[in-house]
């Protein structure tokens, strides 16, 4: 564990990254609803196309987010997969393409102990969705590198 961090649990595993959710997004918002206030003010073609590029300097940005995000989960399921065929015994390790995006996302923070007992809840039906897989973590295994 890095020691400039705290531990990480179910609790606090979430990330903020801070220039985006709490500089650069806000901002681009505000720039929006402040081309909007001048554009009904001042209704001319420059202004509504200024509030028109505002909106899709915000989209641009949520679009850099999202695009993000959806590559880690990528990554995260050829980890994982990866991960399982290694440590699961054989029944389980022929089911491993059961398992959707969403289940491998909550199984990265199980540790290789408790994996196999994880997995068998979700193929059966008992434990459903990242949120769940999460919840039931005994032992977290951290991932200080999302997103």
């Amino acid at each position: 564990m890095p020691t400039d961090r705290p531990a990480q649990t179910h609790a606090t595993h979430r990330r903020f990254h801070p220039w985006f959710h709490f500089i650069t997004f806000p901002i681009l918002v505000i720039n929006c609803i402040v081309t909007l206030v001048v554009a009904i003010r001042h209704p001319n073609l420059l202004h509504w196309w200024l509030f028109v590029l505002s909106l899709a300097l915000a989209s641009t940005a949520l679009l850099a987010r999202y695009y993000g995000l959806r590559l880690q989960d990528r990554l995260i399921r050829l980890e994982e997969r990866v991960r399982l065929s290694a440590i699961l015994p054989p029944d389980l390790r022929a089911r491993i393409p059961e398992l959707r995006t969403d289940d491998l996302i909550g199984l990265r923070f199980c540790s290789d102990d408790e994996v196999a007992d994880v997995v068998r809840a979700v193929l059966a039906g008992e434990v459903k969705g990242r949120a769940a897989i999460k919840a039931r973590v005994k032992n977290w295994r951290p991932d200080y590198h999302r997103l």
